[in-house]
């Protein structure tokens, strides 16, 4: 069984920073580009950064205050949160495209998601 796990959520001020991290654990065989998506209140998923290859990619609204990292031998993820806006306030889900066997497809699996709450 594969589990994706998320930590370092909670509540900030306006202006401040969190480090979310997320690790991929169990039966995986390869594994592709773990991602960070977000769901604000009464809005849909949405993601808002990944690699394509090495590059970083990143959502307009986070681009220049989030940076995201990874350690590919121990299949984890960081995403560093910097001048943190109310608007940030959401669950963060890490994500990623896993092979459990060799011959198999690649199945999406997500963590169960961090609370991120930006406020006064």
């Amino acid at each position: 069984q594969v589990r994706l796990v998320e930590s370092g959520g909670g509540l900030v001020q306006p202006g401040g920073s969190l480090r979310l991290s997320c690790t991929a654990s169990g039966r995986i065989v390869m594994i592709g580009p773990m991602g960070w998506f977000r769901q604000r209140p009464g809005m849909q998923r949405e993601l808002i950064a990944t690699f394509t290859g090495d590059v970083p990619n990143y959502a307009d609204s986070v681009k220049g205050r989030f940076t995201i990292s990874r350690e590919n031998t121990n299949h984890t993820t960081w995403l560093q949160m910097n001048s943190l806006k109310p608007e940030d306030t959401a669950v963060y889900y890490c994500n990623a495209a896993i092979r459990t066997w060799s011959g198999g497809n690649w199945n999406d699996y997500w963590g169960p998601g961090t609370q991120v709450t930006v406020s006064s």
